[in-house]
């Protein structure tokens, strides 16, 4: 966090030190705020950054509910297609090798569409290129792995997946995630009309197709519809103006808790020893004290701000999202398990504690 924050708090250090500088050895005494203002905007403040970033959490939460969702219905579709497509009921049995086939084809293009959703969700949106755009954000994304959806384009990440007239499909419309899914339903009808899915079963499967538009449309809703800028924005200016006087509000008050501790110590008898001259010294110049105070404080508001800011698009690829590529990964080697497929990938490798 530190690492993140840390050129805000080079920042922080200078906008603290100049006023203490114009007070302390220019002498403009007068450059100061009374605290009591100062304290009610604080408070005002605290209220706004705590109700952003209790929205900004609730996106977070439901975009990883809805991943959790997804997570789960794949597991659901994969026993369905396992359990339900078989020779029971058809009068023109299949070999079990063809049956396989139509197992892991149908499992295959649902990895497909896991793909083509997570590389909808990372497509950059004009309110997320300020924050990818940010050092410490880019730092991140720099010093991680990498984020896949970055560095290898969808046509060549789908291709594995599912065969050329399907590929050629997809990529003449406009929502692949959408259309793999109207690909699945359409062969759930000619596996219907083979005899190899009863109606009742047919049924279940295309209700968990339907479950898997509902989980990308609020994928989509969460992506197309930002936290509301009036609130973002306004909350970022009026960080930054109780940032900018927070120093000129503190510098009087610890110029005189330093006149208090002189007073003591004029009333000390060993006033010639060195520890008391080094008290009288600390005191004389204990308004240098506002400055670590007011950083801290500035660094406590503006962290809590920027987290707000960062978690409220859960699917940009920022240190504070949801890790889509990684679940994506982790549901793909699990449905594959399932139905004994060969050369199953690999889970991705965990650098600094995350992979997005």
């Amino acid at each position: 966090m530190l690492k993140w924050t840390r050129r805000n708090i080079y920042l922080f250090i200078i906008l603290s030190t100049v006023p203490v500088f114009l007070f302390e050895i220019v002498g403009l005494k007068w450059l100061h705020i009374p605290w009591l203002p100062l304290g009610v905007l604080g408070t005002a403040i605290s209220f706004l950054v705590s109700f952003k970033n209790n929205a900004s959490y609730d996106r977070l939460w439901e975009a990883r509910k809805i991943w959790g969702g997804i997570v789960n219905s794949s597991r659901s579709w994969t026993i369905m297609v396992k359990d339900f497509i078989t020779n029971d009921r058809t009068e023109n049995p299949i070999s079990e090798s063809e049956l396989y086939k139509v197992h892991r084809e149908l499992v295959h293009r649902h990895i497909a569409w896991l793909t083509a959703l997570r590389y909808q969700l990372r497509k950059d949106k004009p309110w997320e290129a300020h924050l990818k755009s940010d050092k410490s954000n880019k730092e991140f994304r720099e010093n991680m792995l990498f984020i896949h959806e970055d560095e290898i384009p969808i046509e060549k990440v789908i291709k594995d997946y599912i065969n050329e007239e399907e590929y050629q499909e997809l990529f003449a419309k406009g929502n692949q995630a959408s259309q793999i899914l109207g690909i699945q339903s359409r062969r759930l009808r000619e596996l219907k009309q083979q005899g190899l899915i009863e109606d009742f079963r047919h049924m279940e499967m295309e209700n968990m197709l339907i479950e898997f538009y509902t989980l990308q449309g609020k994928s989509e809703r969460i992506k197309n519809f930002p936290y509301p800028r009036q609130y973002a924005t306004m909350n970022f200016y009026f960080v930054w103006l109780f940032i900018l006087l927070l120093p000129y509000g503190i510098m009087e008050g610890f110029e005189s808790i330093g006149e208090h501790i002189l007073e003591d110590l004029s009333h000390h008898q060993s006033r010639t020893d060195w520890g008391h001259r080094i008290q009288e010294w600390v005191a004389a110049n204990f308004v240098w004290f506002s400055i670590p105070f007011s950083v801290i404080l500035s660094w406590v508001f503006n962290t809590m701000e920027s987290i707000g800011e960062n978690t409220e698009n859960p699917f940009e690829g920022g240190p504070n999202d949801v890790p889509i590529t990684n679940m994506s990964r982790g549901i793909e080697i699990d449905i594959r398990q399932l139905i004994d497929d060969t050369d199953i990938p690999e889970p991705y490798k965990w650098v600094n504690d995350i992979v997005l």
